[in-house]
């Protein structure tokens, strides 16, 4: 195939604004897929995905579309999430591609996730042709979108194509204009092998399956390749197309995406964003890369069973080699055993994360409660990150604590204003910006990151009946009042439930574990305390009240002397017991309690 001939693209937008539907049509029209193969959002090949209705993984298909110029052509088509915190499945496919399609949904106009991704395709140089998708129907505004595509983005939106990708309307018009006015990718005439590690994943058949985009020279069938970023060499056994059946091939061309097998043992071996080359041959040029992605949640996930420690370390190492943007490390806790401290891009993350861990590993686990990392400067200037509050220093020995603050963008329906601005001031927000598109407020907050990865965008969707949209990005670090609150089950820390918040909301949240470890813990035969604590401070305390037997029951009369002595005799026993007595918390307390956030 003629590099002149090759269209790289990839298909951007919001949440719910249509993409996977879309690529589905563009597949029937290109003839990929019979009717009988066809089924809605074939590209999410996760049962997860298909559950949920969101595109998790970002996903690539190969195809052939015959032009009305009669020339054909290949179709390099990358369906995208629309969701923040799978914002670096949407900068690996817009790195690999050369222009996008912007869907944006003509009832619903611009929301906040439409200008992320957007400007990361402005920042990857890309051609962008703008899609309206659900022009059939009755709400729809064409005419009115369109300026408010040219007046929020600030993109020619006057040739936007009229698509409904449920229907299939327009859909040829996209094909013709996807073909005149998106670049091929540039010719390199350098001919030795160049090629991007896009994405990897983990097939119990073939073993590590690699995607990759040849940038220059040629991907052959037999030839021996080498990452340059991990030294190591391999023989490309199998490689091809998707198409999305896969399709194999003896080369993968200049400018093409496609997949290879080369028998992998090692993980490690698979970096995304690394470059591999001949290995005969190789370029001494390393290819640019990804930016690393920074996780910004953190929590430990611990097996229910310790004999399953093998099997997660296993399923953690196959499961970051498939997500990039998910990263972990071993550590141990006195109250839960062996686990791994994990960093995600959110909660929804974190949620994918464990829900694949159950269905795709058979595995039942604990998760920490989430927390963010955090910069301790001590008071002899050294500077630690923190991810876990058990790490945090003598109160004696910290200068100060900084936590992450974010740039909140929040578009929203005018009569919503109120409460949403509400929120955001409880969450310890600083108001920003407010300006209006079209009908709409957008409004910009700086807000601590640690406020917002419990439970505020279901509070924000519920406050504005689901028509809020919300982005976010990392802005710095900035020092707060913040503090260490220790949970003291019988005067014993416990590591595993200690947190740190605003010295604010630290009573509160103090008070609604032990309330809710008070519930949890079963009665003993002596009185247990549960207390939280800041340093030496007691903040906030429950009691469980012990079993109470009648010690008196056998007595049938006589002095009352003979009764005390038997009441003092046992409130002598509960006092040792108490002194030596160990409490064991079930982990289905540990569950219950760190599943519930604060609401």
């Amino acid at each position: 195939m003629q590099i002149e001939r090759i269209r790289n693209f990839s298909i951007i937008a919001h949440i719910d604004h249509g993409k996977s539907t879309l690529a589905d049509r563009i597949i029937q029209k290109c003839g990929a897929l019979s009717d009988r193969e066809m089924k809605n959002q074939v590209l999410d090949s996760m049962d997860i995905e298909r559950e949920r209705g969101i595109t998790i993984k970002a996903q690539t298909v190969y195809l052939e579309y015959q032009a009305k110029d009669k020339n054909k052509y290949n179709f390099n088509l990358m369906d995208t999430p629309g969701h923040v915190d799978f914002s670096y499945e949407v900068s690996r496919s817009l790195a690999s591609c050369e222009g996008s399609l912007l869907v944006v949904d003509s009832s619903q106009g611009v929301e906040a996730q439409t200008l992320a991704n957007v400007y990361q395709a402005i920042e990857n140089n890309h051609e962008i042709i703008p899609v309206l998708n659900k022009i059939d129907l009755p709400a729809s505004e064409p005419d009115r979108i369109k300026k408010q595509i040219e007046e929020v983005i600030g993109i020619d939106a006057s040739e936007s194509i009229m698509v409904s990708a449920k229907t299939g309307m327009g859909v040829d018009q996209l094909l013709e204009a996807i073909v005149k006015k998106l670049p091929s990718p540039k010719v390199n005439e350098d001919p030795t092998l160049s090629a991007m590690l896009i994405d990897s994943w983990y097939d119990a058949y073939l073993g590590v399956i690699i995607l990759v985009r040849v940038q220059s020279g040629k991907l052959r069938k037999g030839m021996k390749l080498k990452m340059l970023g991990t030294n190591a060499s391999y023989i490309v056994e199998k490689c091809g197309f998707f198409t999305p059946k896969i399709k194999y091939s003896e080369t993968i061309e200049t400018g093409e995406i496609g997949f290879l097998t080369a028998g992998i043992k090692h993980v490690s071996d698979c970096k995304v964003g690394d470059t591999i080359t001949d290995g005969l041959k190789p370029t001494d040029k390393p290819l640019p890369g990804f930016k690393p992605s920074r996780p910004v949640v953190f929590c430990g996930l611990y097996p229910v069973d310790a004999d399953d420690y093998d099997l997660l370390k296993d399923s953690l190492m196959k499961l970051g080699l498939n997500d990039a943007s998910f990263s972990s490390e071993p550590e141990s806790s006195a109250a839960l055993g062996l686990g791994f401290r994990c960093g995600f891009l959110g909660l929804l993350h974190l949620e994918i994360i464990q829900e694949r861990l159950s269905r795709e590993f058979d595995l039942n686990l604990i998760t920490t409660s989430p927390s963010v990392v955090y910069m301790i400067e001590k008071t002899d200037s050294r500077v630690l990150e923190i991810h876990n509050p058990s790490e945090l220093p003598d109160i004696m020995k910290i200068k100060s604590i900084s936590e992450p603050i974010i740039k909140a963008t929040i578009l929203l329906p005018d009569e919503y204003l109120g409460p949403v601005m509400q929120l955001c001031n409880e969450r310890r927000g600083t108001q920003k910006n407010l300006s209006y598109v079209g009908k709409r407020a957008m409004i910009e907050y700086y807000l601590p990151l640690a406020e917002v990865v419990f439970d505020f965008y279901d509070r924000l969707k519920s406050i504005t009946s689901g028509y809020a949209s919300f982005d976010y990005e990392f802005k710095d670090y900035e020092q707060s009042d913040l503090v260490r609150v220790q949970i003291l089950v019988n005067s014993e820390s416990v590591d595993a439930l200690s947190f740190i918040c605003h010295r604010s909301k630290s009573v509160s949240r103090g008070k609604m574990y032990c309330e809710k470890l008070s519930k949890l813990i079963p009665r003993q035969q002596f009185k247990i305390p549960l207390q939280a604590a800041i340093g030496g401070k007691i903040i906030a305390r429950e009691t469980i009240n012990s079993y109470r037997k009648d010690v008196t029951a056998k007595l049938y009369g006589g002095d009352v002397t003979r009764k005390n002595k038997l009441l003092d005799k046992q409130k002598k026993g509960k006092k040792r017991m108490r002194q030596f007595g160990k409490v064991e918390i079930p982990q289905s307390a540990f569950i219950n309690v760190l599943k519930t956030s604060e609401k």
